[in-house]
């Protein structure tokens, strides 16, 4: 079994918390980034002169270079400390907004948005390196779930506020200004954030290509890491769907609800992700044994919002449109079980890169759907119910592989306790459960 990854004291100091608290700012920037094309969509579409598929291109594009670079990301961080990591986000971040302020043509967007992708892949799981550095296993979760709130402020930032200044000022002096805040900001983390509570760098020695293979297929020996893998790629990818590329245009041009109206509502994501999110992070802490169940139980909550939002007969009321979308908005704050999962049960120096593998499932979920999605809307001449029946397979397929390998993780803790190994999590055996299997799984994972 692993070493567990845990501090010595049962609680972080102040210093710990204001670290945690500038390296989160990075990924609040990074989010803000990551969704201006929720509610800039149809301005890209105008400047650009481009339809929906080349539209759902800068999402695919952004998010698949973020799911490409989060192992790579891992092995950075674990290499190099996330500090260094979260200075070179920074830079990646401002420099991709700025050049897109500055774009008048697709091809140049299209970089700028790649560029966007680059940096934004950087930042959480340097937050979260940072955090299992930082804090004890019992705050571990609780420190997630304010990580992802708090990078809801930059998705917040994202809706009204964004539609308004668009308005307004417009494109470039928007995105420009945030570009160059973007950039200013790597002063405060050299200057703020330590990779450790007692050093400033927590760089490793150096790896070779044999030994990053070594560390990647040992990551992915654990059955926790798959496990988290598939609750990250079944829970967060309606959420990250809907706020990046196709809330707006569903209720702009699928509902026929004005844009003010629309950005509005795709406020409600945010909210309830913030609000949720340290909500749940806190009672998983303490009931860990308790995780996957809920998971279980808010995927079945999420087919049956998708099967009320898909077939109401006309225009979808706004009575309907908030609850199924607040339980749409707790995609992200369910997918950190994945997270704690892989903190759990890898030793440290492998946590940035357990961390870096379980944050590729989400994603890939996302970007899939989102291009399928504009396939389907090409094809069907904008129809919205057709396209976003994606959103209900990719969900069923998640569901069964996140099952699979839930299975295989308990038992792989039922094994290791049969072997007299201590495991961090105990559970209770059920008559669906399989046979122990004593000499196998030698990396137990909690459920």
């Amino acid at each position: 079994m692993s070493s567990r990854p845990a501090t010595t004291a049962t609680t972080a100091p102040l210093r710990s918390w204001l670290i945690w608290l500038t390296a989160a700012a990075v990924y609040t920037f990074a989010v803000f980034h990551r969704t201006s094309l929720g509610v800039a969509g149809l301005d890209a579409a105008e400047r650009f002169g481009v339809g929906s598929t080349a539209l759902a291109t800068f999402t695919v594009l952004q998010i698949g270079v973020y799911a490409a670079m989060q192992v790579p990301t891992g092995v950075l961080v674990d290499r190099f400390g996330p500090r260094r990591v979260l200075t070179v986000a920074l830079v990646f971040l401002g420099l991709g907004q700025v050049l897109l302020a500055v774009a008048h043509t697709y091809a140049v967007a299209l970089v700028a948005r790649g560029v966007l992708g680059l940096g934004d892949a950087l930042t959480f799981v340097s937050v979260l390196r940072l955090a299992a550095s930082h804090f004890p296993g019992r705050q571990y979760m609780l420190v997630t779930a304010l990580t992802g709130a708090l990078g809801f402020v930059g998705n917040l930032a994202a809706t009204l506020p964004l539609t308004l200044l668009l308005a307004g000022p417009g494109w470039t002096p928007t995105f420009l200004a945030a570009g160059l805040v973007t950039l200013a900001f790597t002063a405060v983390v050299t200057l703020r954030v330590r990779d450790t509570p007692a050093t400033r760098t927590a760089a490793g020695p150096a790896a070779s290509a044999s030994d990053v293979v070594t560390q990647l297929r040992t990551a992915l020996r654990v059955p926790g890491t798959r496990l988290g893998f598939w609750t990250h790629f079944s829970a967060p990818f309606s959420q990250n769907v809907m706020v990046l590329l196709w809330g707006l245009p569903f209720l702009v041009d699928g509902q026929g609800y004005p844009a003010t109206t629309a950005s509005s509502l795709l406020a409600v994501f945010v909210i309830g992700a913030m609000l949720g999110g340290p909500l749940l992070g806190g009672f998983v802490g303490r009931r860990p044994e308790l995780r996957m169940p809920l998971v279980v139980t808010y995927l079945v909550a999420v087919g049956l919002s998708w099967t009320v939002l898909l077939s109401w007969p006309g225009q979808v009321p706004v009575g309907v449109l908030i609850p199924a979308f607040t339980v749409l908005s707790l995609g992200g704050p369910f997918s950190t079980i994945g997270f704690a999962l892989a903190r759990d049960y890898n030793p440290l120096p492998r946590v940035g890169t357990a961390t870096g593998i379980v944050n590729v499932g989400g994603f890939v979920a996302t970007t899939v759907a989102a291009l399928v999605i504009g396939l389907l809307l090409e094809a069907t001449g904008g129809n919205y119910r057709v396209a976003l029946l994606t959103m209900v397979v990719m969900l069923a397929f998640g569901g069964w592989r996140m099952s699979v390998w839930w299975l295989r993780a308990r038992a792989a803790v039922f094994d290791a306790e049969a072997r007299g190994e201590t495991v961090p999590v105990r559970l209770r055996r059920h008559r669906w459960d399989g046979p122990v299997r004593h000499g196998l799984n030698r990396a137990p994972s909690p459920v």
